[in-house]
């Protein structure tokens, strides 16, 4: 049950508590599948009642919780009609008051910085056969980024981790670790059995720290992700790091963006690559040049287990990108790359991989300079392939020639789900090739247009598509220059269309006529759940009819709720 919601209706006065100790004799007259229901004589009332409990264990769904609270609300508004039953009020049993205490008890700790005490209250918790989801998370998950810095906190973490606890992941960032705080967490890695995910980003642990955590992932036999992002490792924590990883057993997921590790890192990790169980690899941000891109093109040729590999900001080059992109026709288990501001320009070397490539479901190329021409050729590769769901090709300067060879695409595509063509100056005659498309389109879910000065007239174009559109969930028209005519002719796709449940609009002066229409809409809309009209000039008169409209939905959405 979401934490405060039911405390506060009571001490509002919204719902009546009532103290359990008043409701004898019960007997129970039902079970079902969250809870029981019982009859208990009520002591002040001279009242036969109904008590309906609500099991809550680990296993139960945050949805059937959120129904427990619906039925109350619904309750509360239908309780006086005499064809239904009265709803008097809730209670807490004697069990539930002593788990509350204890959970006020363990965070009251938690935050004092007294971890072993508030862990052993934790584990306590979890023992009640009635502890919730929450409690679970709480006992296993901890998140103490920027709350270990001072000695005496990792003193205490450090008793907690040293037994066999519930804990099994921990976020250890922004802490300024450094070499000396490192220490003693490696050597609980060496001992500890519980703890499968570490994140330690962002504290200062240098190549000192980097060989002594390679020192304990030589022994540690549990930890499978590890976060080492933003900690100055440099080349030769990358070497050592390196050669850890053929002696560990366990981790699959390794972070290592911002580490300056260089081209001679990058080429160690590269090495190691055959040897791990990685299934996930970030090297973003690590300079590691076209020699290190080259590398690590050799070793997926290779590697049977890598699905996830993130090489954004690397001055891979041409010879480094290619490289890469080439070792993709020989790959069988990669399914997200990152590709993101390396200068590949372009798009040649894409076709021949993508037309034989069978796993790759997700490609970033942002900012790489693909260009028209770069597009068109990469274009050709996705009409034969049949893998890829997700594509990014924000700010690659495709132009208006560029988004009518992609709109062609699309439709003889059947595979592509999510496109991104943020920043590409596609103009309105690209928006309009786009907007056709999507009439022939059925598979698209997400699309993103923002910044590309699509104008009233792309607008339209996208308005009239979402008229005939039956699969598209999310569009994105940030900074458009829509003006109030895209605007209104949006508003009236809304009224027609039945599957879009995201749109941002932010930024396109729709004015308050247009704040007007889209309110108008919203009264007939349906499916739509988020709608972002941030600086749109809509005054005070559009701001109005949209509060408006919002009012009218919820009465709509009630008077759904309670004929069901």
């Amino acid at each position: 049950m979401p934490k405060g919601w039911l405390e506060k209706a009571i001490s509002e006065g919204h719902i009546n508590y009532i103290d359990y100790d008043k409701l004898t004799d019960p007997i129970m007259i039902g079970i079902g599948g969250i809870g029981k229901v019982f009859k208990y004589e009520w002591r002040d009332s001279e009242l036969t009642v109904a008590l309906k409990s609500l099991k809550v264990d680990t296993n139960i769904d945050e949805l059937i919780i959120k129904d427990f609270i619906n039925e109350l609300k619904l309750l509360r508004r239908v309780s006086y009609h005499p064809n239904i039953i009265s709803f008097y009020g809730v209670t807490k049993t004697q069990s539930g008051i002593i788990l509350e205490n204890l959970r006020k008890k363990a965070q009251e700790y938690f935050v004092q910085g007294k971890f072993l005490k508030a862990l052993e209250l934790f584990e306590e918790i979890l023992r009640n056969n009635q502890h919730s989801l929450k409690d679970q998370e709480n006992a296993t998950t901890w998140d103490l980024s920027c709350k270990c810095s001072r000695s005496e906190n990792l003193d205490e973490l450090t008793k907690a981790l040293r037994k066999d606890t519930t804990l099994t992941s921990l976020d250890l960032s922004s802490n300024k670790l450094g070499l000396f705080g490192v220490k003693a967490i490696a050597d609980i890695l060496c001992k500890n059995t519980t703890l499968i995910s570490l994140n330690l980003k962002g504290n200062d642990l240098g190549s000192g720290g980097g060989k002594v955590l390679a020192d304990a992932l030589c022994k540690n036999i549990i930890l499978k992700d590890l976060n080492l992002a933003d900690n100055d490792l440099g080349l030769e924590g990358g070497k050592v790091l390196a050669d850890a990883l053929y002696k560990n057993c366990m981790l699959a997921s390794l972070n290592l963006e911002g580490n300056n590790l260089g081209s001679i890192g990058g080429k160690a990790l590269a090495d190691a690559l055959n040897n791990t169980l990685l299934t996930s690899l970030n090297l973003r941000s690590n300079n590691i040049g076209p020699e290190g891109g080259k590398a690590l093109a050799d070793a997926l040729c290779n590697n049977t287990l890598l699905n996830s590999l993130d090489l954004q900001f690397n001055n891979l080059g041409l010879s480094g990108g290619y490289a890469l992109v080439e070792a993709l026709c020989k790959n069988t288990t990669l399914k997200n790359l990152n590709l993101r501001d390396n200068d590949l320009k372009g798009g040649e070397a894409l076709v021949d991989a993508l037309c034989k490539n069978t796993t790759l479901t997700y490609l970033d190329l942002r900012s790489n300079g693909l260009g028209s021409e770069g597009v068109k050729a990469l274009t050709d590769a996705l009409c034969k392939n049949f893998t890829l769901i997700s594509l990014n090709l924000q700010s690659n300067g495709l132009g208006s020639e560029g988004g009518r060879a992609l709109a062609d695409t699309l439709c003889r595509n059947s595979a592509l789900r999510d496109l991104n063509l943020q920043e590409n100056n596609l103009g309105p005659e690209g928006g309009k090739a786009l907007a056709d498309a999507l009439c022939k389109n059925f598979t698209l879910t997400s699309l993103n247009l923002s910044r590309n000065e699509l104008e009233s007239e792309g607008g339209k174009a996208l308005a009239d598509a979402l008229c005939k559109n039956s699969t598209l969930k999310d569009l994105n028209l940030t900074g458009n220059r829509l003006g109030l005519e895209g605007g209104k002719a949006l508003a009236d796709s809304l009224c027609k269309n039945s599957t879009l449940t995201s749109l941002n609009l932010q930024l396109n002066r729709v004015l308050s006529e247009g704040g007007k229409a889209l309110a108008d809409a919203l009264c007939r809309n349906s499916t739509l759940t988020f709608l972002d009209l941030q600086e749109n000039k809509l005054w005070s008169e559009g701001g109005k009819a949209l509060a408006n409209a919002l009012y009218i939905r919820d009465l709509i959405l009630a008077n759904q709720i309670l004929a069901d």
